[in-house]
């Protein structure tokens, strides 16, 4: 499951840009991620250019 740090996103969007399920949404001052439709691909927190997004394990 992906992880949004808090308080380090500028909203770039580059995430947004490289999510192949569009589960990823960018607000004004805000974003979120839908971890229903996320398929763990890992692309988003590959690209963050401030590592603001991480991978958590559900245990």
């Amino acid at each position: 499951m992906i992880y949004i740090k808090e308080n380090l996103c500028d909203f770039c969007g580059t995430c947004v840009s490289v999510c192949p399920v569009n589960c990823i949404e960018l607000f004004e001052a805000k974003i979120e991620i839908d971890n229903e439709k996320c398929i763990d691909c890992n692309l988003c927190v590959k690209v963050c250019p401030l590592d603001v997004l991480e991978v958590k394990d559900e245990k």
